[in-house]
Protein backbone atom coordinates (compact mmCIF):
# COMPACT_ATOMS: atom_id res chain seq x y z
CA UNK A 1 0.00 0.00 0.00
CA UNK A 2 1.34 3.45 -0.92
CA UNK A 3 2.24 5.61 2.07
CA UNK A 4 0.82 9.12 1.69
CA UNK A 5 3.58 10.50 3.87
CA UNK A 6 5.94 9.99 0.92
CA UNK A 7 4.10 12.73 -1.00
CA UNK A 8 4.23 15.02 2.02
CA UNK A 9 7.99 14.51 2.22
CA UNK A 10 8.70 14.70 -1.51
CA UNK A 11 12.08 16.37 -2.03
CA UNK A 12 11.15 19.33 -4.26
CA UNK A 13 14.50 21.04 -3.70
CA UNK A 14 16.45 18.11 -5.12
CA UNK A 15 14.07 17.89 -8.09
CA UNK A 16 14.37 21.65 -8.76
CA UNK A 17 18.17 21.49 -8.75
CA UNK A 18 18.12 18.59 -11.21
CA UNK A 19 15.69 20.39 -13.54
CA UNK A 20 17.89 23.51 -13.54
CA UNK A 21 21.01 21.46 -14.33
CA UNK A 22 19.16 19.56 -17.09
CA UNK A 23 18.03 22.88 -18.61
CA UNK A 24 21.60 24.21 -18.65
CA UNK A 25 22.77 20.94 -20.23
CA UNK A 26 20.27 21.11 -23.12
CA UNK A 27 20.91 24.82 -23.77
CA UNK A 28 24.67 24.24 -23.74
CA UNK A 29 24.43 21.19 -26.02
CA UNK A 30 22.40 23.16 -28.54
CA UNK A 31 25.26 25.63 -28.75
CA UNK A 32 27.96 22.93 -28.76
CA UNK A 33 26.40 21.20 -31.78
CA UNK A 34 25.07 24.24 -33.65
CA UNK A 35 24.93 24.30 -36.68
CA UNK A 36 25.87 20.61 -36.90
CA UNK A 37 23.00 18.63 -38.44
CA UNK A 38 23.01 14.87 -37.98
CA UNK A 39 21.73 13.43 -41.26
CA UNK A 40 19.09 10.76 -40.78
CA UNK A 41 18.87 11.30 -37.02
CA UNK A 42 17.65 13.80 -34.45
CA UNK A 43 19.92 16.66 -33.36
CA UNK A 44 22.08 15.83 -30.37
CA UNK A 45 20.43 18.37 -28.08
CA UNK A 46 17.03 16.83 -28.90
CA UNK A 47 18.35 13.36 -28.08
CA UNK A 48 19.56 14.77 -24.77
CA UNK A 49 16.02 15.98 -24.03
CA UNK A 50 14.70 12.47 -24.71
CA UNK A 51 17.31 10.99 -22.39
CA UNK A 52 16.46 13.46 -19.64
CA UNK A 53 12.76 12.60 -19.98
CA UNK A 54 13.61 8.91 -19.67
CA UNK A 55 15.95 9.71 -16.80
CA UNK A 56 13.34 11.68 -14.87
CA UNK A 57 10.86 8.83 -15.40
CA UNK A 58 13.42 6.45 -13.88
CA UNK A 59 13.97 8.94 -11.04
CA UNK A 60 10.26 9.05 -10.20
CA UNK A 61 10.04 5.24 -10.27
CA UNK A 62 13.02 5.04 -7.90
CA UNK A 63 11.31 7.39 -5.42
CA UNK A 64 8.49 4.85 -5.01
CA UNK A 65 11.04 2.10 -4.32
CA UNK A 66 11.96 1.60 -0.66
CA UNK A 67 15.75 1.64 -0.65
CA UNK A 68 15.81 -0.76 2.33
CA UNK A 69 14.99 -3.59 -0.10
CA UNK A 70 18.44 -3.02 -1.60
CA UNK A 71 20.00 -4.57 1.49
CA UNK A 72 19.11 -8.02 0.11
CA UNK A 73 19.44 -7.02 -3.56
CA UNK A 74 22.85 -5.34 -3.26
CA UNK A 75 25.09 -8.32 -4.02
CA UNK A 76 22.83 -9.93 -6.68
CA UNK A 77 22.65 -6.53 -8.41
CA UNK A 78 26.42 -6.24 -8.27
CA UNK A 79 26.88 -9.71 -9.80
CA UNK A 80 24.40 -8.89 -12.58
CA UNK A 81 26.18 -5.66 -13.49
CA UNK A 82 29.50 -7.50 -13.34
CA UNK A 83 28.15 -10.12 -15.76
CA UNK A 84 27.05 -7.36 -18.16
CA UNK A 85 30.50 -5.81 -17.87
CA UNK A 86 32.11 -9.13 -18.79
CA UNK A 87 29.63 -9.56 -21.66
CA UNK A 88 31.05 -6.43 -23.26
CA UNK A 89 34.19 -8.39 -24.20
CA UNK A 90 32.08 -11.02 -25.98
CA UNK A 91 29.40 -9.09 -27.90
CA UNK A 92 30.22 -5.45 -27.11
CA UNK A 93 30.33 -2.73 -29.80
CA UNK A 94 33.74 -1.33 -30.71
CA UNK A 95 33.82 2.46 -31.15
CA UNK A 96 36.95 4.58 -31.55
CA UNK A 97 39.13 1.65 -30.53
CA UNK A 98 37.23 0.95 -27.28
CA UNK A 99 34.83 -1.89 -26.52
CA UNK A 100 32.46 -0.37 -23.94
CA UNK A 101 28.88 -0.67 -25.24
CA UNK A 102 26.20 -3.33 -25.28
CA UNK A 103 23.33 -3.06 -27.77
CA UNK A 104 19.83 -4.47 -27.22
CA UNK A 105 16.98 -3.69 -29.59
CA UNK A 106 18.76 -0.75 -31.15
CA UNK A 107 19.57 0.83 -27.77
CA UNK A 108 23.21 1.04 -26.66
CA UNK A 109 24.37 1.49 -23.10
CA UNK A 110 27.57 1.25 -21.08
CA UNK A 111 27.55 -1.32 -18.25
CA UNK A 112 30.27 0.76 -16.57
CA UNK A 113 27.57 3.34 -15.77
CA UNK A 114 25.42 0.70 -14.06
CA UNK A 115 28.32 -0.66 -12.03
CA UNK A 116 28.82 2.78 -10.42
CA UNK A 117 25.47 2.49 -8.65
CA UNK A 118 25.69 -1.20 -7.76
CA UNK A 119 29.17 -0.67 -6.31
CA UNK A 120 27.95 2.17 -4.10
CA UNK A 121 25.02 0.03 -2.86
CA UNK A 122 27.23 -3.05 -2.34
CA UNK A 123 29.80 -1.14 -0.29
CA UNK A 124 27.02 0.48 1.72
CA UNK A 125 25.61 -2.97 2.46
CA UNK A 126 29.03 -4.34 3.47
CA UNK A 127 29.73 -1.52 5.94
CA UNK A 128 26.15 -1.71 7.18
CA UNK A 129 26.61 -5.42 7.95
CA UNK A 130 29.98 -4.80 9.60
CA UNK A 131 29.00 -1.61 11.40
CA UNK A 132 30.20 -2.95 14.74
CA UNK A 133 33.82 -2.24 13.78
CA UNK A 134 34.92 1.19 15.04
CA UNK A 135 37.99 1.55 12.79
CA UNK A 136 38.79 -0.81 9.95
CA UNK A 137 42.19 -2.39 9.39
CA UNK A 138 43.46 -3.59 6.03
CA UNK A 139 42.60 -7.19 6.82
CA UNK A 140 39.02 -6.09 7.50
CA UNK A 141 38.76 -4.54 4.04
CA UNK A 142 39.83 -7.34 1.72
CA UNK A 143 36.22 -7.93 0.65
CA UNK A 144 35.48 -4.29 -0.30
CA UNK A 145 38.81 -4.10 -2.14
CA UNK A 146 37.93 -7.25 -4.08
CA UNK A 147 34.42 -5.93 -4.85
CA UNK A 148 35.95 -2.74 -6.29
CA UNK A 149 39.01 -4.25 -7.98
CA UNK A 150 37.23 -6.74 -10.27
CA UNK A 151 35.04 -4.23 -12.18
CA UNK A 152 37.84 -1.64 -12.24
CA UNK A 153 40.17 -4.13 -13.94
CA UNK A 154 37.48 -5.08 -16.48
CA UNK A 155 36.72 -1.41 -17.27
CA UNK A 156 40.42 -0.58 -17.61
CA UNK A 157 40.71 -3.44 -20.12
CA UNK A 158 37.99 -1.98 -22.41
CA UNK A 159 40.05 0.34 -22.30
CA UNK A 160 38.46 3.07 -20.19
CA UNK A 161 41.10 3.99 -17.65
CA UNK A 162 39.41 7.27 -16.72
CA UNK A 163 36.16 5.61 -15.63
CA UNK A 164 38.06 2.86 -13.80
CA UNK A 165 40.06 5.43 -11.82
CA UNK A 166 36.95 7.48 -11.08
CA UNK A 167 35.09 4.45 -9.74
CA UNK A 168 38.10 3.50 -7.61
CA UNK A 169 38.29 7.02 -6.14
CA UNK A 170 34.54 7.11 -5.40
CA UNK A 171 34.70 3.75 -3.66
CA UNK A 172 37.81 4.74 -1.71
CA UNK A 173 35.92 7.84 -0.52
CA UNK A 174 33.19 5.58 0.83
CA UNK A 175 35.78 3.46 2.61
CA UNK A 176 37.17 6.61 4.22
CA UNK A 177 33.67 7.57 5.37
CA UNK A 178 33.46 4.20 7.10
CA UNK A 179 36.61 5.10 9.15
CA UNK A 180 39.93 3.37 8.49
CA UNK A 181 42.92 3.30 10.85
CA UNK A 182 45.52 5.90 9.86
CA UNK A 183 48.25 3.25 9.80
CA UNK A 184 46.26 1.30 7.23
CA UNK A 185 45.91 4.47 5.12
CA UNK A 186 49.66 5.03 5.31
CA UNK A 187 50.32 1.46 4.14
CA UNK A 188 47.90 1.94 1.23
CA UNK A 189 49.66 5.16 0.26
CA UNK A 190 53.08 3.46 0.27
CA UNK A 191 51.72 0.53 -1.75
CA UNK A 192 50.29 2.96 -4.31
CA UNK A 193 53.67 4.67 -4.70
CA UNK A 194 55.45 1.32 -5.06
CA UNK A 195 52.92 0.19 -7.69
CA UNK A 196 53.25 3.38 -9.79
CA UNK A 197 56.07 2.05 -12.06
CA UNK A 198 54.09 -1.14 -12.72
CA UNK A 199 50.95 0.85 -13.58
CA UNK A 200 52.96 3.16 -15.87
CA UNK A 201 54.47 0.21 -17.70
CA UNK A 202 51.02 -1.25 -18.39
CA UNK A 203 49.51 1.94 -19.77
CA UNK A 204 48.89 2.12 -23.48
CA UNK A 205 51.09 4.44 -25.51
CA UNK A 206 48.38 7.08 -26.01
CA UNK A 207 47.66 7.07 -22.25
CA UNK A 208 51.34 7.62 -21.44
CA UNK A 209 51.41 10.41 -24.00
CA UNK A 210 48.49 12.15 -22.30
CA UNK A 211 50.33 12.13 -18.98
CA UNK A 212 53.56 13.40 -20.55
CA UNK A 213 51.65 16.11 -22.40
CA UNK A 214 50.03 17.15 -19.13
CA UNK A 215 53.48 17.57 -17.60
CA UNK A 216 54.74 19.40 -20.71
CA UNK A 217 51.78 20.89 -22.66
CA UNK A 218 53.97 22.23 -25.48
CA UNK A 219 55.57 18.86 -26.18
CA UNK A 220 53.01 17.90 -28.86
CA UNK A 221 50.68 20.89 -29.45
CA UNK A 222 49.11 19.46 -32.62
CA UNK A 223 48.86 15.89 -31.35
CA UNK A 224 48.35 14.71 -27.78
CA UNK A 225 48.36 18.28 -26.46
CA UNK A 226 45.80 19.60 -28.95
CA UNK A 227 42.71 18.85 -26.86
CA UNK A 228 43.86 20.53 -23.69
CA UNK A 229 45.39 23.53 -25.46
CA UNK A 230 42.17 24.26 -27.35
CA UNK A 231 40.14 23.78 -24.17
CA UNK A 232 42.28 26.26 -22.23
CA UNK A 233 42.02 28.77 -25.08
CA UNK A 234 38.22 28.44 -25.05
CA UNK A 235 37.92 28.80 -21.27
CA UNK A 236 40.43 31.66 -21.08
CA UNK A 237 38.86 33.60 -23.93
CA UNK A 238 35.53 33.63 -22.11
CA UNK A 239 37.00 36.07 -19.56
CA UNK A 240 34.51 37.38 -16.96
CA UNK A 241 31.20 37.70 -18.84
CA UNK A 242 31.83 35.36 -21.77
CA UNK A 243 31.54 35.91 -25.52
CA UNK A 244 27.78 35.42 -25.58
CA UNK A 245 25.48 32.55 -26.43
CA UNK A 246 26.30 30.95 -29.82
CA UNK A 247 29.24 33.34 -30.19
CA UNK A 248 32.13 31.23 -28.95
CA UNK A 249 34.75 31.17 -31.69
CA UNK A 250 36.51 28.01 -30.53
CA UNK A 251 33.15 26.25 -30.51
CA UNK A 252 31.72 27.71 -33.72
CA UNK A 253 34.88 27.00 -35.72
CA UNK A 254 35.12 23.50 -34.17
CA UNK A 255 38.67 23.92 -32.90
CA UNK A 256 37.41 22.45 -29.63
CA UNK A 257 37.29 18.63 -29.91
CA UNK A 258 34.54 16.50 -28.31
CA UNK A 259 32.76 19.73 -27.45
CA UNK A 260 29.43 18.03 -26.73
CA UNK A 261 30.90 15.33 -24.45
CA UNK A 262 34.23 15.60 -22.61
CA UNK A 263 34.67 19.33 -23.22
CA UNK A 264 31.09 20.55 -22.76
CA UNK A 265 32.24 22.69 -19.83
CA UNK A 266 34.72 24.48 -22.11
CA UNK A 267 31.84 25.48 -24.40
CA UNK A 268 29.90 26.92 -21.48
CA UNK A 269 32.94 28.75 -20.08
CA UNK A 270 33.74 30.35 -23.44
CA UNK A 271 30.19 31.63 -23.99
CA UNK A 272 29.19 32.51 -20.42
CA UNK A 273 32.59 33.29 -18.93
CA UNK A 274 33.58 33.16 -15.27
CA UNK A 275 30.10 34.26 -14.15
CA UNK A 276 28.25 31.51 -16.01
CA UNK A 277 30.78 28.85 -14.94
CA UNK A 278 30.45 29.93 -11.31
CA UNK A 279 26.65 29.79 -11.43
CA UNK A 280 26.78 26.25 -12.86
CA UNK A 281 29.29 25.06 -10.27
CA UNK A 282 27.18 26.63 -7.51
CA UNK A 283 24.21 24.56 -8.69
CA UNK A 284 26.31 21.41 -8.35
CA UNK A 285 27.61 22.59 -4.97
CA UNK A 286 24.03 23.02 -3.75
CA UNK A 287 23.19 19.56 -5.11
CA UNK A 288 26.09 17.97 -3.23
CA UNK A 289 25.40 19.87 -0.01
CA UNK A 290 21.77 18.78 -0.19
CA UNK A 291 22.95 15.20 -0.71
CA UNK A 292 25.16 15.46 2.39
CA UNK A 293 22.17 16.85 4.30
CA UNK A 294 20.13 13.82 3.20
CA UNK A 295 22.92 11.51 4.41
CA UNK A 296 23.07 13.32 7.75
CA UNK A 297 19.30 13.10 8.29
CA UNK A 298 18.98 9.47 7.21
CA UNK A 299 17.65 7.25 9.99
CA UNK A 300 19.97 4.33 9.23
CA UNK A 301 23.61 3.72 8.35
CA UNK A 302 22.74 2.01 5.08
CA UNK A 303 20.92 5.05 3.72
CA UNK A 304 23.64 7.42 4.90
CA UNK A 305 26.36 5.43 3.16
CA UNK A 306 24.42 5.24 -0.11
CA UNK A 307 23.77 8.99 -0.04
CA UNK A 308 27.44 9.73 0.66
CA UNK A 309 28.48 7.39 -2.16
CA UNK A 310 26.18 9.17 -4.63
CA UNK A 311 27.53 12.57 -3.53
CA UNK A 312 31.08 11.26 -3.98
CA UNK A 313 30.14 10.02 -7.47
CA UNK A 314 28.93 13.50 -8.47
CA UNK A 315 31.83 15.29 -6.77
CA UNK A 316 34.68 13.30 -8.28
CA UNK A 317 33.30 13.25 -11.84
CA UNK A 318 32.81 17.02 -11.58
CA UNK A 319 36.28 17.67 -10.15
CA UNK A 320 38.06 15.41 -12.65
CA UNK A 321 36.30 16.88 -15.69
CA UNK A 322 36.81 20.51 -14.67
CA UNK A 323 40.44 19.80 -13.79
CA UNK A 324 40.91 18.01 -17.11
CA UNK A 325 39.42 20.83 -19.21
CA UNK A 326 41.44 23.50 -17.38
CA UNK A 327 44.74 21.62 -17.63
CA UNK A 328 45.04 20.68 -13.96
CA UNK A 329 44.82 16.95 -14.78
CA UNK A 330 45.63 14.86 -17.87
CA UNK A 331 42.83 14.25 -20.38
CA UNK A 332 41.20 11.01 -19.20
CA UNK A 333 37.89 11.08 -21.04
CA UNK A 334 35.55 11.71 -18.11
CA UNK A 335 32.41 13.63 -19.16
CA UNK A 336 30.89 16.41 -17.06
CA UNK A 337 28.14 14.62 -15.14
CA UNK A 338 24.66 15.62 -16.42
CA UNK A 339 26.12 18.43 -18.57
CA UNK A 340 27.79 16.34 -21.27
CA UNK A 341 25.82 14.33 -23.83
CA UNK A 342 25.34 10.66 -22.99
CA UNK A 343 22.28 8.48 -22.58
CA UNK A 344 23.78 5.82 -20.29
CA UNK A 345 25.23 8.47 -17.99
CA UNK A 346 21.97 10.46 -17.82
CA UNK A 347 19.85 7.41 -16.99
CA UNK A 348 22.27 5.97 -14.42
CA UNK A 349 22.73 9.37 -12.74
CA UNK A 350 18.94 9.86 -12.68
CA UNK A 351 18.56 6.45 -11.04
CA UNK A 352 21.14 7.47 -8.43
CA UNK A 353 19.30 10.74 -7.82
CA UNK A 354 16.02 8.81 -7.49
CA UNK A 355 17.69 6.61 -4.90
CA UNK A 356 18.90 9.74 -3.08
CA UNK A 357 15.34 11.10 -3.14
CA UNK A 358 14.01 7.78 -1.84
CA UNK A 359 16.34 8.09 1.16
CA UNK A 360 15.25 11.70 1.71
CA UNK A 361 11.51 10.89 1.53
CA UNK A 362 11.81 8.00 4.01
CA UNK A 363 13.76 9.89 6.65
CA UNK A 364 10.66 9.86 8.91
CA UNK A 365 10.51 6.05 8.96
CA UNK A 366 12.22 4.24 11.77
CA UNK A 367 13.99 1.03 10.83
Amino acid sequence: MFDRRLLQNFDWILLLLLILIATVSVVNLYSATYPIISEGSSPIFLKQIYWFLIGFAVLLVMTTFDYHHLERLAYPGYLLSLALLALVFVVGDVRSGSQRWLSFGGISFQPSELIKITLVVSLAEFFNEHGQVNEYRLRDLWQPFLIVAVPCILIAKEPDLGTALTIAIVCFSMILFAKVKWRSLLILFLVAIAAAPFVWGNLKEYQQKRVLTFLSPDMDPLGAGYHINQSKIAIGSGLFWGKGYLKGTQTRLHFLPEQHTDFAFSVLAEEWGFVGSTVLLLLYLLLMLWGINIARNSRDRFGSLIALGIVAMVFWQLVINVSMTTGLLPVVGIPFIMLSYGGSSIVSTSAAMGLLMSISMRRFMFQ
